[in-house]
This record gives C-alpha cells, sequence and structure tokens, in this order.
C-alpha cells in the first residue's frame, strides 16, 4: 500500500487581537516522511478570511486528506471544515494536542466579537471530539472530522505520526509559519 498524500494546516505566530495585523498560514503536503509541497497565505489576526485562503491555497491540488491544526488560525479567523471537506473533495481532520475547550471558546467569541454566531457555527456542526493515542507512551490526541469516520481519522492520525505525536504535516507546517513570521 502506498503512504497516504497528506496536507496539513498550520499558523505562524501574531499579536492577538490586532485585527489591523496578519500573519501566515502554512500548507505542507507530507507524502510518507517527505515533503512534496509548501504553500503559503496570509490572513488577517482575528479575521474570517481563512477558509477562503485555504480553498485558493489548495485548488488543483490532489491529496488524500486534509489535517488542521485546530480550528481557527490567527486568534479567531474559524475555518469551515465542513466547506473544506464539501469543495474539496477529501476528508478534513481538525487536529489538537489538547481536548478542546468549546465552552471558553463559545464565551471569548460572545465576549470579543458582534458576529460571534458565524465564527462559532461552523465549531457547533463539527460535532463530537475523539481522542487517539498516536505513539505509545505518549498522551492522546484530540480530533473532529468532516467528511469521514471516526476510524479512518485514527487511522491517519497515527500513520502520520512519525517523529512525535503531532501529524506530521501539520508539526512541519507550524515550524515554517512559525520561522518565518517570529520576531527576531
Amino acid at each position: 500500500m502506498s503512504p497516504l498524500v497528506l496536507v496539513g494546516v498550520e499558523d505562524g505566530s501574531f499579536e492577538a487581537f490586532k485585527p489591523e495585523k496578519s500573519t501566515l498560514l502554512c500548507t505542507v503536503c507530507v507524502v510518507g516522511n517527505r515533503v512534496e509541497w509548501v504553500r503559503l497565505g496570509s490572513v488577517a489576526v482575528d479575521g474570517r478570511e481563512a477558509t477562503g485562503v485555504l480553498l485558493r491555497l489548495l485548488r488543483g491540488a490532489k491529496f488524500d486528506a486534509l489535517i488542521l491544526g485546530g480550528v481557527s488560525f490567527a486568534g479567531f479567523d474559524v475555518v469551515d471544515p465542513n466547506e473544506l471537506h464539501e469543495a474539496l473533495g477529501v476528508p478534513v481532520i481538525v487536529y489538537s494536542p489538547e481536548r478542546p475547550d468549546s465552552a471558553s471558546t463559545l464565551a471569548a467569541l460572545r465576549a470579543n466579537f458582534p458576529d460571534w454566531e458565524g465564527r462559532w457555527a461552523p465549531i457547533e456542526r463539527l460535532g463530537e471530539v475523539y481522542s487517539v493515542v498516536t505513539k505509545a507512551g505518549s498522551p492522546p490526541v484530540f480530533f473532529e472530522v468532516a467528511g469521514c469516520t471516526k476510524e479512518y481519522a485514527e487511522g491517519v492520525l497515527r500513520e502520520s505520526a512519525s517523529l512525535t505525536r503531532a501529524p506530521e504535516p501539520v508539526r512541519v507546517a507550524g515550524l515554517i509559519a512559525r520561522g518565518l513570521t517570529r520576531s527576531a
């Protein structure tokens, strides 16, 4: 069986609650342990554009699954995993190293954004949070899915956690995005 072609997404460093600022959104395609390509886009801090930016970055790319390093980027720019799944035709897995705290996220959205309902809707549509141990002896990672089963996502997360418990495409995307945006 040939290795899966996986794309991971992570954002760069940014100053919270500074909508005039932006950061990078990095997508990395990994096949097995080999990086195939990297694509970068810019998103405004706390904006509403990450889903569209991802669709532009991934237009025409062929891959088996998309792994997001969370459901929001650049602060509270919430991505719509179901829209990504429908537009790209691939499973979308929302990965988190810690259990997502939906109550705190909802409270922060309500307190800080007049359009909080639109930002909350994609999170609410995701449904159940699952967990899986990707590396023996390590704590579990957490995930939500759009367009695939829990079991498929577990297999993808286990297969892609080659060096750490994190999926390699997300880990590499994070290294690149933070490396390019960190202040000297």
